[in-house]
């Protein structure tokens, strides 16, 4: 059972008691019959009544039978007394209600009590419950692992050789201060690391605290912000001073950028709340307050935007770049990976790591996991090269969407499509191989071109840019050539973004436009720079994107016009086998018979067309043409002979 739950059912046991108390403090434990005030006065005159007790319009009492009764008066009567005095009545009054003063105050407060308990119990879950709840807003949020809880080493982060190097240190400082004080040196006070999203900075910062067996606060930079002015400052000072306590540690902060952002940079001054949090971090990393012992971490893929006084020496002294691993540390992470899963003897960490450029570790540990799927579907007990590559192609172009019905005509518009995209990038001057061309439906297109460059890629020249923008207008192009301008598709969309893109950043960022030079024209996030770029200048750099993509586009469709036979005979290719690789793309390229997929089934595909084409030939139209025929022999079978049987047939077929 959660907290919440525990909570609520708190809540719905102290109503409970609190109505069961007010009910008792108004309930009355002796049953009295009630008479009319009539049948009263009739039966003090008789002498019938013994003692009556006066309480404001109610009067109880006491008959001659000793029986109880109760009544009410329906008005004041000044005589009352007098009256039952006068027939011997014993007259008895009530004493005022006491109350305890605490009792008033509760049953006074108690609306008000409720509010802020309601107020408490919602306010401790938004902060996570149970440690410490609506009182614990300044306190830190910050997860301590002893050293016993680490089992992270350096051994398992692999791919960072460079960043493993910088930070080393921090390990041995940990271990012996005193053999850098000897010499007068001073250990970085922060290290921040920097990378893009999934290359391991987290851990690697887990590592070092493995490494070095210290404590290791780990604590996310949106943890310190709230809506209350103040609080992500308490949080700070109260980490740092249990880190204090812990001392030798280490804290590391991710995402550092979502506290660490550049202050007076927002609307109207910047935020109160985060620009308080980031100067008490300022403060405590660098302030009055000697932190030794304690090393500050941090974590983030925007360095571009945090404030530079918490850059400076004396707080995050050291930048540790943590990039994409080179071919080299792919096959490091991949081993790393590997370990866990039983593998074919054809499975090569040293192939799949120059088959996987520009991935990081986080996704070379998800394509080891998808293939151990991939063979776990399979019901194989080790996983091969072809689960691997099934694995890459889900994650590159995404999952296999073969429920997707498509009719014949859309089958080869995407052919046509795919080809024209492949065509164009074997015969423009510089461009990636192509692995593989596939007209089955991936991730949210109905085809795709996958191209894998030979190596890790950092720059690209003029030459290159351009190819992909006559690559990216390939498959237009090939719709209008076979189906003209009127029927080209919105398939293209996609492509046009993506050639749009390139010219673009050509003229304003990257200065391979002739007109322009070599200046940038843009600010953050690709927006044109409005004290750089004057109208006259908005209009030339229009002018000049225009111009490479005519010039590309022009270029593409020269090459399919010349080309227009290998066009349609990778179109029949891909209708045939759905997919084809590089050495396809060859034959077809050469002009010679396309040698079938390693993996093709003849029979089997021959079967499955001959179904298909069964499943299709059997329309409605047909079935009740076909019910007509036999309509007709059934009832002139004794008229006609088997040659006009035939003339029906021949004129029903006719017909169709």
């Amino acid at each position: 059972m959660n907290d919440m739950a525990k909570n609520l059912i708190l809540w719905l046991v102290i109503a409970v008691v609190l109505m069961s108390l007010f009910q008792g403090f108004g309930s009355d434990d002796t049953k009295k019959a009630q008479i009319d005030y009539t049948t009263f006065n009739k039966e003090v005159s008789q002498g019938q009544i013994q003692q009556v007790q006066i309480n404001g319009q109610e009067i109880k009492g006491l008959k001659s039978n000793q029986s109880t009764f109760v009544t009410y008066i329906p008005a004041p009567d000044l005589d009352l007394v007098n009256y039952l005095i006068k027939n011997n009545v014993k007259v008895e009054g009530t004493p005022p209600e006491e109350t305890s003063f605490l009792a008033s105050i509760f049953v006074s407060w108690f609306p008000m009590l409720l509010l802020i308990g309601v107020w408490i119990f919602f306010m401790r879950n938004m902060q996570g419950g149970g440690k410490g709840g609506a009182m614990s807003f300044g306190k830190s949020k910050a997860k301590l692992m002893s050293e016993d809880q680490i089992k992270t080493m350096f051994s398992d982060v692999a791919g960072c050789d460079e960043a493993k190097e910088d930070v080393v240190e921090l390990v041995d400082y940990l271990k012996d201060s005193t053999k850098f004080q000897k010499l007068g040196g001073r250990i970085p006070t922060g290290v921040l690391l920097v990378g893009p999203p999934g290359t391991g900075k987290t851990l690697l910062a887990k590592a070092i605290a493995g490494e070095a067996k210290v404590p290791f606060f780990s604590i996310s930079g949106s943890d310190f912000v709230e809506m209350f002015v103040g609080v992500g400052a308490s949080r700070v000072r109260d980490m740092f001073e249990q880190a204090k306590k812990s001392a030798p540690c280490i804290i590391f902060i991710d995402e550092i950028d979502a506290v660490g952002r550049q202050r007076g940079a927002g609307m109207g001054g910047g935020n109160d709340e985060r620009e308080q949090t980031l100067n008490q971090m300022l403060v405590e990393m660098d302030g009055f307050e000697g932190n030794e012992g304690i090393i500050v971490i941090a974590a983030t893929n925007r360095p571009d935007v945090l404030d530079a006084a918490l850059l400076r020496p004396g707080r995050f002294d050291r930048q540790v770049v943590v990039g994409l691993p080179d071919v080299r540390g792919r096959e490091q992470i991949l081993k790393v990976h590997m370990r866990k899963i039983p593998l074919d003897e054809d499975v090569k960490a040293t192939v799949l790591a120059r088959g996987t450029p520009g991935f990081s570790g986080a996704d070379l540990a998800n394509l080891v996991n998808e293939a151990a799927l991939f063979a776990a579907r399979g019901n194989k007990r080790t996983v091969s090269k072809e689960d691997f590559e099934q694995a890459r192609d889900k994650i590159l172009m995404g999952a296999e969407r073969r429920s997707l019905v498509m009719t014949n005509k859309d089958k080869e518009s995407t052919a046509y499509h795919e080809a024209g995209h492949a065509i164009v990038a074997k015969l423009v001057p510089q461009h990636h191989p192509i692995h593989k061309v596939t007209i089955i439906p991936r991730g949210r297109a109905l085809g795709v071109t996958q191209f894998l460059p030979e190596g890790d890629q950092i720059s690209q020249n003029k030459d290159e840019l351009e190819s992909s923008i006559s690559v990216a207008y390939g498959g237009r192009i090939a719709e209008e050539l076979i189906y003209g301008a009127q029927k080209v598709s919105t398939g293209a969309s996609q492509d046009i973004k993506q050639a749009s893109a390139i010219a673009r950043a050509m003229v304003t960022e990257w200065g391979f436009s002739e007109k322009l030079g070599p200046i940038l024209l843009t600010g953050e996030q690709g927006s044109l720079r409005s004290n750089v770029v004057s109208h006259e200048t908005g209009k030339i750099i229009d002018d000049e994107v225009k111009a490479f993509i005519d010039t590309n586009y022009k270029r593409a469709y020269q090459l399919l016009t010349d080309n227009i036979d290998i066009l349609h005979a990778m179109k029949e290719a891909l209708m045939k086998y759905e997919t084809i690789d590089s050495d396809q793309v060859d034959d077809l390229m050469a002009r010679v018979t396309v040698r079938p997929p390693t993996d093709w089934d003849e029979e089997l595909e021959s079967a499955k067309s001959k179904t298909s084409e069964k499943s299709e030939s059997v329309t409605p139209d047909a079935v009740n043409e076909s019910q007509e025929t036999e309509a007709v022999k059934e009832s002139d079978e004794p008229e006609v002979n088997e040659s006009s049987k035939d003339d029906v047939t021949a004129d029903k077929n006719n017909d169709k």
